[in-house]
This record gives C-alpha cells, structure tokens and sequence, in this order.
C-alpha cells in the first residue's frame, strides 16, 4: 500500500492501579485536562495531540516494556522547557532520570503513580 487509510493517532491508553489518583496527577502535575470520567476510564487532552485514555486496570499492569529486564517507555511527550518542566516534576515528588541528551535534543524519563514509564523530551 503506497498510501495510508490511517488519518492520525487519536488516543493512547494507559493502565492505572487508582483511577482518581492518577486523573488528579495527570491534571495537576502534568496539566491535563479532563475531558470525560466514567469511572473506569478517564479521557484526558493536551492542546494539540492525541487524547491520553487512563484505564482502571489490574495491579500489575503497566503502560511500559521491558528489554534485557529493564523498563522502557511507550508515551512520549514534548517540551519547550526541559529544565522547568524537570524541577516542577521533582519539585512534586515524582521520580524522575536526569536530563540526557541525544543527538541534538535533551529528554528524561519520569514515572507515573502506577509506575509506568514516560519520556519527555524538547
């Protein structure tokens, strides 16, 4: 097929342990916001992008891989100020790398209150 049927990426789900837990994290540490809350599942947006759907899940479930036993993201985000955007997250308590950089741009990874992994990067 030398031309996609597939417009654009409309969500991406995320599996939380506590659903209102992490719908108060993601508004208010990352500023989200909520579109709809149906109790298993909260739709989240940014200003431009894809829709972040968080889903009630099992306690064992993550939005992340792993390689040679080592956690990998699977979300990506972007930032226009990786330092502030650092300092806000630890500033809050939320485990996050040092800012790496990487062939002309600085990203770090941060985790979720489940645990999952995510990498910001500018």
């Amino acid at each position: 097929m030398s031309e996609s049927l597939i417009n654009g990426i409309h969500y991406f789900r995320i599996p939380v342990i506590d659903l209102g837990e992490s719908v108060k994290w993601y508004t208010e540490c990352l500023g989200f916001k909520l579109r709809h809350n149906r109790g298993d599942l909260a739709v989240l947006e940014l200003k431009t992008g894809p829709l972040l759907v968080l889903v009630q899940a099992d306690k064992d479930s993550r939005g992340h891989f792993t390689i040679n036993d080592q956690p990998e993201f699977s979300v990506g985000f972007t930032t226009s100020e990786i330092e502030k955007l650092h300092k806000h997250l630890s500033d809050h308590g939320v485990e996050v790398d040092e800012i790496q950089m990487d062939n002309g741009h600085h990203f770090f990874y941060f985790y979720d209150p489940t645990g999952n992994k995510l990498q910001v990067h500018n």
